[in-house]
Formats: C-alpha cells, structure tokens, sequence
C-alpha cells in the first residue's frame, strides 16, 4: 500500500523560554524531536516568521516548521509557507496539544473543525479545513475557567513523561504515515494508545 505523501510538519506552539516546557508546546516538542532524530536543524527565517528545517523522513523530503508568532496568529506562518513552497494543505500535517485526549493519547485526523484550539483556528482560518493534523493528549484540567493557566504550565514529571512518550509513538507512526499510508498508520498508533 503507498504511503500518505507529505511535504510539511508544522509543530503548533508558543515562542520564548517561559514557554518552552509548557503543554500547549507539545507540537514544538513534536517537530524538535523529528530534527533530532532526522539530522535537521532550526534556522530563524524571517518569510515564515518561523524556525524551519529540512530532514528526509522514509525518501521523502519534509520541511518542519515552528510558527514564531504565538500560537493564535500559527496560520500566518503556514500560509506563507504553503504558498512559497507550493505545499497543498493536504500534504500538511499540524501537530498540537489535545484537551479533549486523554494524557499519552495521540490520534490522526484529517479535516475538521478546530476544536476550540485557537491555534488550529488560525491555521483553518488561513489554509482551510483540508489537511492533517496529529493531535496530542494533554487532558483536560477538568474546569474551563482553568484552562488557560493549566496549558500555560509545565505538567508535572510524570504526566510530562507521559507526553513525551506519546510524542515518540507519534514520530514512529508517522513513518509508517510515509510508508504505508493513513489509514495502517492510523490504525497502529491508535490500537496503542
């Protein structure tokens, strides 16, 4: 079976170091581990008002992103990279924290409403509905009024360690999203979690 072709991850965030350990940056943590792992290295480019790099993933040549310009103004970021670079939405894949996911859950999606994600709003917003998105348990604080300061903090040691691992499975089952496509990567990672 052909994989599912993709020409960009983007990894959903917040810039600074008060932020870098933070849940909603789950999606940064996704795309600093596919740099790790692939040899790539984020470089400040001013176009994208992003850190971008370049890794091949499974033969395919995929550029990571990391929008700089706070997670609600993200779409900014991949609008202007999609239409540089000639990346259909589709062939995009945007990863960040889930509230509605449990804690070490990490699920594919295609399309679709945002969510209440104020991030995945604005990249709808400015690429439309149509393109991936892997979407990343950090549970909910369980009260809406807490949500806010409960993304903007650091989980303790073990629910942090439960993010991470799941970030890990995610990295694998993208491989298997190159290589064998949505729906065997889709059932893999979800059969896990």
């Amino acid at each position: 079976m052909p994989g599912t072709p993709l020409k960009a991850i983007v990894g959903l965030g917040n810039p600074g170091p008060e932020h870098v350990y933070t849940r909603h940056n789950a999606g940064y943590w996704l795309a600093d581990r596919l740099a790790q792992k692939y040899g790539g290295k984020f470089r400040s480019h001013a176009k994208y008002q992003a850190e971008v790099c370049r890794v091949e993933i499974s033969g395919c040549e995929i550029t990571l992103l990391k929008p700089q310009t706070f997670m609600n103004r993200s779409g900014l970021s991949v609008r202007a990279l999609c239409d540089y670079l000639k990346i259909e939405p589709p062939e995009t894949l945007i990863a960040y924290d889930e509230l509605d996911l449990p804690l070490g859950v990490v699920r594919f999606k295609f399309g679709g409403g945002a969510g209440g994600h104020n991030g995945i709003k604005d990249v709808i917003t400015h690429i439309g509905p149509d393109c991936w998105r892997l979407r990343i348990g950090i549970s909910h604080p369980g009260d809406k009024d807490e949500v806010i300061d409960y993304v903007l903090r650091r989980a303790p040691p073990d629910e942090e360690k439960q993010i991470t691992d799941s970030i890990v499975r995610a990295t694998d089952a993208i491989v298997a999203f190159l290589e064998q496509g949505s729906e065997k990567a889709m059932n893999g990672l979800h059969q896990k979690t």
